[in-house]
């Protein structure tokens, strides 16, 4: 699971960055930035979410020092909108950048894409378990090694909750990372509805598991 960084002074906003990141992330929130210092230095973080303006200091400051330092990839949040202000953040090296308000969907949608770039290449695409064989590289599905056809879709999602094993993916993340392209226009549904093929698919066994109003995961043995 990603660690994320917040830092965010106003009480109300960080509360809810963590409740809307934390389900499928896990989330530190500094209220400033020597809090936010002390945090870098004490533990890695995937990924960090900056407010510019701080009670203690600058969040441009706090990301100048951060890429020094080859810290995380980080997004700033601020309630300017100049355009000076962007290009400042950009050239210290953000990777993405929000103007508030914002909603959380495009927060989330911005989250994972910004960790999907800066992800470490997997050590292997095949995945073994119980009878289940999945090889993403050869898009090689197969269960009791009988062979399995599954649409683009239905590998995208599959290839998700195995790699977030053990762990409850909410609804909306799900659908930001599976319909990339165009996911405000989709259908809830069309969600429930690809897990439901994917488990029928993959079996009776197949260890996908509903976590209600939340979303889904991939069963592990502990």
């Amino acid at each position: 699971m990603e660690h994320i960084l917040i830092v965010e002074d106003d009480p109300a906003l960080g509360r809810g960055l963590t409740l809307a990141l934390g389900d499928a992330h896990a989330c530190t929130l500094s209220t400033g930035c020597a809090d936010a210092r002390r945090a870098l230095a004490t533990a890695t973080f995937d990924l960090a979410i900056f407010d510019i303006n701080l009670p203690d200091g600058s969040g441009l400051a706090l990301l100048e020092e951060t890429r020094a330092a080859g810290g995380p990839p980080v997004i700033l949040l601020t309630a300017n909108d100049l355009e000076t202000d962007i290009v400042t953040g950009l050239t210290l090296g953000a990777d993405d950048y929000i103007t508030k308000p914002f909603s959380l969907a495009v927060l989330r949608a911005r989250v994972e894409a910004a960790l999907r770039r800066n992800a470490p290449a997997a050590a292997s695409a095949v995945f073994e378990q119980d009878g289940f064989r999945f090889d993403f590289d050869r898009l090689d599905f197969a269960v009791e090694g009988r062979p399995l056809q599954l649409s683009q879709t239905e590998q995208r999602l599959l290839r998700l909750l195995v790699e977030n094993r053990g762990h409850t993916l909410p609804r909306d993340t799900l659908l930001d990372r599976i319909w990339t392209d165009g996911a405000d226009y989709v259908d809830e549904n069309a969600l429930s509805v690809t897990v439901g093929r994917l488990r029928r698919k993959l079996g009776k066994n197949a260890p996908i598991k509903t976590v209600y109003g939340v979303g889904y995961s991939w069963a592990v043995e502990t």
